[in-house]
């Protein structure tokens, strides 16, 4: 299998990845920050579910897809730039409840780790960003490139779940102070409204490369 050495190096590599600005992390932070840290930690969850989806495809070919068909990059995009478009337009519309009935306990579990998978899986950027990522780090030498992929995919979820996890924490905390004021909840569901087209308007500008 691949040498110890170059499993630390990815590690940390990708540890590096995921604290560098990113659509994935930004997403993270304001949803736990708009509905707490258990909203983040579920979010994470479900991005990293969507990582498994993209580690399947590099292993098994289907990234390739997304890098060479112009029609499926620009399909799944424009899925992903839609449903982030629909979560700003929530994220304007949201009251501005505090106490026992503020919108971190109505949103359930479900909800919020589906709302991971899918700002994930609808990115063909994660998928083309993988196939060039993962290969870099397997040597046929060392054994089945399969498992090779998986087993660094796996790695670069744990790195992930790692930072994120951070991330909620922290961004929860801070949230937390905002959420027991009904004008800066009002602020930060502007705030996280505007993040969110943002992030549609970047997705549906990507280009393959």
């Amino acid at each position: 299998m691949i040498d110890p050495n170059i499993l630390l190096m990815f590690f940390t590599t990708s540890v590096l990845l995921a604290l560098s600005p990113g659509p994935d992390n930004l997403f993270v932070m304001t949803q736990a920050a708009q509905q707490g840290r258990k909203a983040g930690l579920l979010v994470t969850l479900g991005l990293c579910t969507g990582l498994l989806a993209h580690t399947a495809a590099v292993t098994f070919g289907l990234a390739a897809l997304f890098k060479t068909s112009a029609a499926a990059f620009t399909v799944l995009k424009f899925a992903g730039a839609g449903y982030l478009l629909y979560l700003a337009v929530l994220s304007f519309r949201a009251g501005t409840e505090t106490g026992p009935t503020a919108a971190a306990d109505r949103l359930g579990t479900g909800t919020l780790y589906r709302r991971g998978i899918i700002m994930n899986i609808t990115n063909p950027k994660v998928s083309i960003f993988f196939l060039a990522f993962l290969p870099q780090f397997a040597d046929p030498a060392k054994g089945p490139l399969p498992l090779q992929l998986l087993l660094l995919g796996g790695i670069f979820i744990v790195a992930t779940i790692i930072v994120f996890g951070a991330i909620s924490l922290l961004a929860g905390i801070f949230g937390e102070k905002f959420r027991k004021s009904a004008f800066a909840q009002k602020v930060l569901n502007r705030a996280a409204g505007g993040i969110f087209a943002g992030l549609a308007l970047k997705l549906a500008l990507a280009q393959r490369v």
